[in-house]
């Protein structure tokens, strides 16, 4: 059985790198497309394969009643939700789960470009996820 405090573990580790990065030249106050970007631009110079805003149907009852989309997908294997907020909130942290709940994907990290740099880790395996969202 995998540890799920380990999963995707070297890839998160990279992304955080990357946020740290982008973090330490553009510092605070920017909208949350311009730290998207960067953060783009530094997970590629990383080797990581990523995608910008990827659409993400939420389906019940085996219909479509929703679309959102995710700031970035890491390898088809991280989700990543970038926030430009005084502080990382419950609901921000929902809205992450919300998004792993919705997809196979199973680890997703919620990057906060506040006053100061804020992150959370958030793992959804399949086991705990909701059958009838998918």
């Amino acid at each position: 059985m995998i540890n799920d405090n380990y999963l995707h573990s070297d890839t998160t580790q990279l992304i955080l790198k990357a946020y740290y990065a982008v973090y330490n030249n553009l510092g605070f106050g920017f909208l949350e497309k311009v730290y998207e970007n960067a953060l783009l631009i530094e997970l590629r110079k990383l080797g990581l394969a990523c995608s910008k805003q990827c659409p993400i149907e939420v389906n019940y009852d085996d219909q479509i009643i929703g679309q959102y989309f995710a700031d970035i997908i890491v390898h088809n294997s991280v989700i990543i939700e970038i926030k430009a907020a005084e502080n990382i909130c419950p609901g921000h942290e929902c809205q992450l789960v919300n998004y792993l709940k919705a997809t196979n994907i199973e680890v997703g990290l919620l990057l906060n470009f506040g006053k100061q740099p804020e992150f959370k880790r958030r793992v959804l395996t399949s086991q705990y996820k909701n059958l009838n969202v998918s």
